[in-house]
């Protein structure tokens, strides 16, 4: 046996024990002929402590000569085996830092294994390091003391998850990940069939169509902690191929869903980070999201929210307002705490940051002694006091104000709310839930001409959409845009930790809902066939979330992003640098594939 315990397990019950550790020297460090070196394993790290006397023999492949002397020149990284006595440390000197801080071993022999070369980036020293050279190195980087720690709190979390699901009923339930093609939504990863020439398979994007097929085969509580996988354009928060807790329920409503992902969250919170978290979490309709904080995943920590003031801004002069009603849009603004002291020059860099988004430009008025702004002179000083108390605006503050179509104006104020929060230390430390309810159930997509699901299109409309689309022949846009469903999101601190629905277990429903969004039957029997036949067979009501599982360790261990709590992860470009992946292979395999390239320069 190599060690009798890890580095950071060692402490004053074990204080004048002979002990043996081993691990990777962190740091290393002469004092006048002493030497201190921390050594380090996944556990943590411990002190050890070479002193001149005696010259003990050290043993490993290129070593020989005096534990000492070895010490001396042992090279970051290097992987040692060390024999010793613990020790007290003298007063003064300990370090209540870490686990370890009251002891240190003494060391009596030392086996170097393994030495290293140069590092290509100091693992012991924090600051900038280039992602790239991070990923490539990845079993470098993992070394950090802050990346194992979050690796250890995903498997933890996944134990806690395991552990809540099985105590509630569950069953853990495999899916397939080589699956049929089902396009609708993001792009599917394909792979090509050996035996089944010009034929594809799909990796799944989620497996939202198995879960629900384990409902109609009598699972009646499935769960899963599952790789799924879509290729899309990526961003900070998001990967390639990412992790889900996914759980499905039979004979139950959203309320029953939310109870039980409620609790969830509950034990989550408090196992792993010792916080106590109040249920039931709030509820916001989606339309009261989308007016008052211009997104569908509210961040409730803090106020400034957005208010509309078409309606109070009917008799201004002002030209850029009242075009932009004029064509269908809206005016709406948002508080800027303590913004009246900002520079010309600090507000026309603001306003480029919202062009940036997307608007015109970025309308402002300060709230001093008087308001102060050179659009002022189109609004009558009563409908100034009144956008400044629809806003929460006093004196300090700034009032700012985008005109356009909806989508742009919600966009744009939703962002630039964060960005005020943040630069003004307005975001409480507190952890905010809040579910977001009643989607609607479809979508226009005007670069397709038609209507999609919001969600997905097996999610169950709200009861009485259900009795309108069964009786009706076909709806127009108008009313096909009103329809409502039964989808929930729960979103933390402003970014959406997961989503689930209600699913619809009626064949016909079903296929009403996909002609509505443009899938005709025959298409409709082609991708979701079985799904159809299935749900003729007995199939009862159901439904199921699915929470993202790095975004939520990502948002528990306050990681800046999705790729610190992924062992080994992709780049913004959706690749590895570690194992150059993707990369081109062999002609032999394509043929095999009957795969033939036809790349254009």
């Amino acid at each position: 046996m190599y060690r009798d315990k890890g580095c950071a397990q060692i402490g004053i019950d074990d204080v004048g024990k002979d002990i043996r550790l081993c691990g990777w020297v962190y740091r290393n460090r002469d004092h006048g002929g002493v030497i201190f070196i921390d050594l380090r394993d996944r556990t943590g790290i411990a002190q050890i402590v070479f002193n001149p006397e005696p010259l003990l023999t050290v043993g490993g492949p290129d070593t020989q000569g005096d534990t000492h002397k070895t010490a001396r020149h042992l090279k970051a990284e290097s992987v040692i085996i060390i024999s010793g006595q613990v020790c007290r440390r003298p007063e003064g000197t300990e370090n209540h830092d870490i686990p370890t801080g009251m002891v240190e071993v003494h060391v009596k022999s030392l086996e170097v294994l393994n030495m290293s070369d140069p590092l290509p980036f100091p693992i012991d020293e924090g600051g900038e390091i280039s992602e790239t050279l991070r990923l490539k190195y990845r079993y470098l980087d993992l070394r950090r003391p802050e990346m194992v720690a979050n690796l250890i709190t995903r498997y933890k979390s996944c134990k806690v998850i395991r552990d809540y699901l099985d105590e509630h009923g569950f069953i853990d339930v495999e899916t397939p990940v080589l699956t049929k093609s089902t396009p609708e939504g993001a792009r599917d990863y394909l792979v090509p069939s050996r035996v089944n020439a010009g034929a594809f398979y799909a990796l799944p994007q989620s497996p939202q169509l198995f879960k629900q097929i384990l409902m109609i085969a009598g699972l009646d509580r499935y769960y899963q902690i599952v790789r799924c996988f879509r290729d899309e354009d990526l961003r900070a928060d998001r990967q390639p191929e990412f992790t889900q807790v996914d759980l499905e329920m039979s004979f139950v409503d959203m309320d029953d869903v939310i109870g039980v992902v409620e609790g969830l969250l509950k034990k989550l919170f408090y196992e792993i980070k010792g916080q106590q978290i109040d249920t039931p979490f709030e509820r916001i309709k989606y339309k009261d999201s989308m007016a008052r904080f211009g997104n569908d995943k509210p961040d409730m920590r803090f106020g400034l929210e957005l208010r509309d003031v078409s309606g109070l801004i009917k008799d201004s002069t002002f030209k850029v307002f009242q075009d932009a009603i004029a064509s269908g849009g809206i005016v709406k603004g948002v508080c800027g705490k303590g913004m009246a002291s900002y520079s010309r020059r600090e507000v026309d860099i603001l306003t480029q940051e919202v062009q940036a988004m997307g608007a015109k430009g970025l309308a402002w008025i300060k709230v001093k002694d008087a308001f102060e702004s050179p659009i002022v002179k189109f609004f009558q000083e009563g409908t100034l006091r009144e956008m400044a108390d629809m806003l929460g605006a006093q004196p300090g503050d700034m009032m700012l104000f985008v005109a356009d179509q909806e989508s742009v104006v919600n966009d744009c104020l939703s962002r630039l709310r964060l960005d005020i929060a943040k630069k003004n230390g307005l975001i409480g430390a507190q952890d905010n839930f809040v579910w977001v309810v009643d989607f609607p159930l479809m979508e226009w997509v005007p670069q397709e001409d038609r209507f999609a699901a919001l969600h997905h299109p097996f999610t169950s409309p709200t009861d009485d959409d259900i009795k309108a689309i069964l009786a009706t022949e076909d709806m127009n846009n108008d009313e096909r845009a009103r329809l409502t469903s039964k989808a929930y999101d729960i979103v933390l601190n402003g970014s959406e930790i997961g989503g689930g629905s209600i699913r619809i277990h009626r064949s016909d429903l079903q296929q009403k809902v996909l002609g509505l969004i443009g899938i005709k039957a025959e298409e409709a029997m082609e991708r979701f066939g079985f799904l159809l036949d299935a749900l003729k067979y007995g199939a009862p009501p159901h439904g199921g979330l699915a929470l993202g599982l790095d975004r939520l360790i990502m948002l528990m261990t306050g990681a800046q992003s999705l790729r610190d709590v992924i062992a080994f992860p992709k780049t913004q470009k959706a690749a590895c640098p570690l194992t150059s992946a993707p990369s081109q292979v062999d002609k032999t395999q394509l043929r095999e594939l009957h795969i033939r390239l036809n790349i254009e320069d």
